[in-house]
């Protein structure tokens, strides 16, 4: 395909948040702001993902443009990105056609509207995690899906240290510790946070690790500052009404698009 006809899509198509590469030496956003973004992330956990991916059912959570969905898909995987916003759902349709893959598909999709019978091998939840307005509640809809290997990237400020109490009881007496700055905490952004009213939550490293935790994850690896790889675990069902989580999901499917108001 002529290379005018290309770079014309891709101004039609723009902006673009996604780097893609594309046959005959095309990218879609090289002058990311995060540089060849987000093919450095994906180096920095790909390692721990198998060669061969052929049989795998994989969901990528806030596909965007498509980039890890295409890595997968390359690897053998069924792939299905889901996202709300439709401008980049285009992008990801589009550059699919370009890139001959057959075994990827997108939908316009909320993950409180995933279906606890829907089966997947892999889980991508990168860079969603703050943008949710109840992200206790999607961990919870997410374990129930019970992956293989979930990899979740987030946001998070402080340090990457956690109180040794921070898995123990807490009391009246002994409350002052959840002030420590080692405490798992969300800082909740009232406002907005880089001028995107989407941005909720800033989790510390703490909380990151414990919200997994209790919604039945096992951390097996951290290949990045922000970025952990989860296993399926037990749920600790003395924290989990069973029917709690299904009535909620339900609940916040019909809020609609993530938005505030």
């Amino acid at each position: 395909m002529d290379r005018s006809v290309d770079q014309r899509a891709i101004a039609d198509l723009g902006p673009w948040f996604h780097n893609l590469h594309l046959p005959g030496g095309i990218e879609t956003c090289p002058e990311h702001w995060a540089g060849d973004f987000p093919r450095w992330k994906w180096l920095e956990f790909e390692g721990h993902l198998p060669r061969d991916m052929t049989g795998w059912r994989v969901l990528d959570i806030g596909c965007n443009a498509g980039f890890y969905s295409f890595e997968l898909a390359r690897r053998g995987a069924d792939v299905l990105g889901i996202d709300i916003n439709s401008h980049y759902l285009a992008q990801a349709r589009w550059a699919a056609d370009r890139l001959g893959l057959t075994n990827v598909r997108f939908a316009r999709r909320q993950l409180y509207e995933l279906d606890p019978a829907e089966n997947f091998d892999l889980i991508l939840f990168m860079g969603v995690f703050y943008h949710l307005r109840y992200p206790m509640l999607a961990l919870d809809l997410l374990a129930r899906l019970r992956p293989q290997l979930m990899v979740f990237q987030t946001l998070t400020q402080g340090s990457g240290e956690i109180c040794p109490q921070a898995g123990q009881d807490c009391d009246f007496a002994s409350r002052e510790r959840l002030a420590r700055p080692d405490w798992p905490h969300l800082a909740f952004v009232e406002a907005t946070f880089c001028g995107d009213p989407t941005n909720w939550w800033v989790p510390n490293h703490a909380a990151v690790v414990g919200m997994l935790r209790a919604a039945g994850f096992d951390l097996i690896a951290q290949p990045g500052e922000e970025t952990w790889v989860c296993i399926s675990a037990e749920m600790p069902c003395d924290r989990n009404d069973l029917a709690g989580p299904e009535a909620a999901r339900a609940a916040a499917a019909r809020l609609g698009k993530e938005k505030r108001g």
